[in-house]
């Protein structure tokens, strides 16, 4: 049985539009069952609407500072749809640390930098302004601290002298698309647990000794 998984977002939804199209192939193990948003004029919505996926909008701003409010709806739309797993998509809202805790191992979250390094916001500008070499893209679990949860997968590209957070944005956001498929791959197939703080994928195994950057000739 494939799972069935929800997809949080708040705009346009671009790594949604990824795991849908990763999720329209016949073996791919889990299906993308819901789509929701918080906010009614997401772009995303109607990408996924295009795409044949069930939408929802649940609008956070009418609930103020109540998150447990928010979240007692958002669950309810949860359970009628029978989702098992959730990916977050440039989701703009915490969650509390209750709801954290109840999906804690079932909800990926994605993040444009090599976590640790450079959690919250701009995480380019924090790269670039840090002199980094490498940057890159983190899926990992969601926990009550912001960009903190077990590490499940991370692609990583080269940082140039020239680059602006939008190029470097625009770099990472392709590897973004190839990474949060297969994280959620190898969640949906039973291949990742955790142990503590660290996640632990079965058969895993590096695809390149090393990177390096930058390169010299």
């Amino acid at each position: 049985m494939r799972r069935r998984v929800a997809i949080l977002i708040s705009g346009r939804g671009s790594n949604m539009a990824a795991l849908i199209r990763a999720a329209s192939a016949a073996d791919f193990p889990a299906e993308i069952s819901l789509v929701i948003s918080n906010k009614a004029d997401a772009a995303g919505l109607e990408r996924a609407r295009a795409s044949g996926v069930t939408t929802e909008v649940i609008e956070s701003k009418p609930f103020g500072k109540d998150r447990a409010g928010f979240e007692k709806v958002l669950q309810a739309a949860l359970d009628r749809h029978g989702i098992e797993l959730i990916c977050l998509g440039g989701f703009m809202r915490l969650f509390t640390a209750e709801f954290t805790r109840a999906w804690y191992g079932r909800m990926l979250n994605i993040h444009p930098s090599l976590l640790p390094s450079f959690p919250g916001l701009d995480p380019h500008g924090q790269a670039l302004r840090a002199g980094v070499k490498l940057s890159g893209a983190t899926v990992h679990f969601v926990i009550p601290e912001t960009d903190a949860g077990p590490i499940v997968m991370q692609g990583a590209v080269p940082v140039s002298d020239h680059d602006t957070a939008e190029t470097l944005s625009e770099r990472i956001l392709e590897v973004e698309h190839r990474i949060y498929p297969e994280a959620l791959r190898l969640l949906a197939t039973g291949k990742v647990c955790i142990e503590g703080d660290v996640c632990r994928t079965a058969g895993s195994a590096a695809s390149e000794n090393f990177l390096i950057a930058p390169m010299v000739s």
